[in-house]
């Protein structure tokens, strides 16, 4: 094969990864960017909707809340993923870059807490699990409960979080701490899954995550908002009427209105068929009325 011959067959073959990618010809991509929380069925969703719209391609990718709420106020996505609220200095930020961002609720999580499966300790209030993440919290040994953790002879309390880039950590702190600093020594961890991975690993550990990313494996803690409320544990039934105490919406952000493909891809995400795919997932679905 001659050189001209190989630089045009490489030149087709770019060609064509171009027009997959949404480069050139007429297939639209919409840029998604955001919660690891959401990630899972983010993907699920482009998948899906792939199949339906051949000429519509939806690329994922995670980082955390705050990751994609950056790419929105730069203008490199067209739907910011996010397991919190946007805070007001960013709505700030957008506006004076001219980004005017929107709010859309597209399913409801139950942030749960997770225990190593041998673990005694089945349920904790709100102030005992801040007592363990919060600074200045006096908890960290598990005999300041009065149990023993089999496999745990050190009784430390090992805690795994999120990074603070993280829509999630943001929502504990917020909802579980009161806005207090997390302790020192936490173990940072990036993704959803790992945090659910370490507990299962670890006996001492315990951790907090998105309802979906749960296995068998690990235990589910039943949580309540003080001594004398009821201990309730996380499902997609408890997320949607309330009763679990760390219940959160799951957002997407856009730029004003959206139009065209990206308002066409979120009317769906709404649908009943979209909605279908995030319970499958083990969310909950979006309330009806936003």
């Amino acid at each position: 094969m001659t050189k001209r011959i190989v630089l045009n067959v490489l030149g087709v073959a770019v060609l064509g990864l171009l027009t997959a990618c949404g480069g050139r010809g007429d297939r639209t991509v919409i840029q998604n960017k955001g919660s690891d929380t959401l990630v899972n069925v983010a993907q699920a969703w482009a998948e899906a909707y792939a199949k339906k719209k051949p000429g519509v391609a939806v690329a994922v990718t995670g980082g955390g809340s705050g990751t994609g709420i950056a790419a929105l106020i730069n203008g490199t996505v067209d739907i910011a993923n996010a397991s919190r609220m946007m805070k007001p200095k960013e709505i700030e930020l957008a506006k004076s870059k001219g980004i005017n961002p929107k709010m859309w609720i597209v399913g409801v999580d139950a942030l749960a807490v997770y225990l190593h499966k041998d673990n005694p300790k089945t349920k904790f209030t709100l102030k005992e699990l801040s007592d363990i993440y919060a600074d200045g919290g006096p908890t960290e040994s598990w005999r300041d409960f009065g149990i023993e953790v089999p496999g745990c002879d050190s009784a430390e309390v090992v805690r795994f979080s999120r990074q603070n880039n993280s829509g999630t950590y943001a929502y504990f702190r917020k909802a579980v701490l009161l806005k207090k600093d997390f302790k020192l020594g936490s173990k940072d961890l990036h993704g959803s899954k790992d945090v659910v991975d370490a507990v299962e690993k670890t006996p001492c550990g315990i951790g907090y995550s998105g309802l979906a990313y749960a296995t068998e494996h690990v235990l589910l803690a039943a949580v309540a908002k003080d001594a004398n409320s009821p201990y309730v544990k996380p499902s997609v039934e408890t997320a949607v009427d309330g009763s679990y105490p760390i219940s959160r919406p799951l957002l997407m952000y856009t730029n004003g209105e959206p139009t065209g493909e990206t308002k066409e891809y979120l009317d769906w995400i709404l649908s009943e068929e979209g909605q279908a795919i995030i319970k499958r997932k083990g969310y909950a679905p979006a309330p009806a009325n936003q």
